[in-house]
């Protein structure tokens, strides 16, 4: 079974709940179709359990097959220096299949980025790097593609592109954990 091998920690972006006992973490693509299928799924998962769990995303661009994906996820990461990470996520995934480079400046204005920061942000080597130890540390976990999750440092294997695949490991989960 896959572990997590690098613990959340503050570079994360989070959603829900810091403190609860549940941590859903999300190897995502930006150009990915399977994260984009998922990206609905987490929103309602944190809608309907939101105080349960806490959401981590970290960025694994599988650039050989996903040639906008390592592009996005720094828009994504450009954002967040302006604290806009999950408005970027959002419109990333929710018009994926216009990702280019002129698109991403577009989204920065939608979302009323600076757009001289952001357009120096895009090469910040920092965000890069970010971009790189979350790749690693999902190459180190056992992440071979996206969307990967791991509940609690362990890797779910019994999703399948549901929301009940999804919601049945967090209550098993939490059943495990009130014992």
């Amino acid at each position: 079974m896959s572990l997590l091998k690098l613990a959340v920690n503050p570079n994360d972006h989070h959603l829900g709940n810091a403190g609860a006992a549940l941590t859903l973490v999300e190897y995502g693509d930006f150009q990915c179709p399977h994260c984009k299928l998922a990206h609905p799924l987490i929103k309602r998962l944190l809608e309907e359990k939101g105080s349960e769990l806490h959401f981590v995303f970290r960025n694994f661009p599988l650039r050989e097959i996903h040639p906008y994906a390592f592009t996005a996820a720094i828009a994504a990461e450009a954002a967040g220096k302006q604290g806009k990470f999950w408005e970027m996520h959002d419109l990333i995934f929710e018009n994926q299949e216009m990702l280019n480079t002129d698109y991403l400046f577009s989204l920065a204005g939608t979302i009323g980025l600076d757009p001289v920061q952001f357009a120096k942000d895009l090469t910040n080597k920092k965000i890069m790097n970010k971009i790189e130890t979350d790749f690693e540390s999902g190459l180190r976990s056992g992440v071979n593609g996206t969307p990967s999750f791991f509940l609690n440092d362990y890797l779910i294997v019994s999703y399948n592109e549901t929301y009940e695949s999804l919601l049945d490991a967090i209550q098993m989960e939490f059943k495990m954990n009130q014992h």
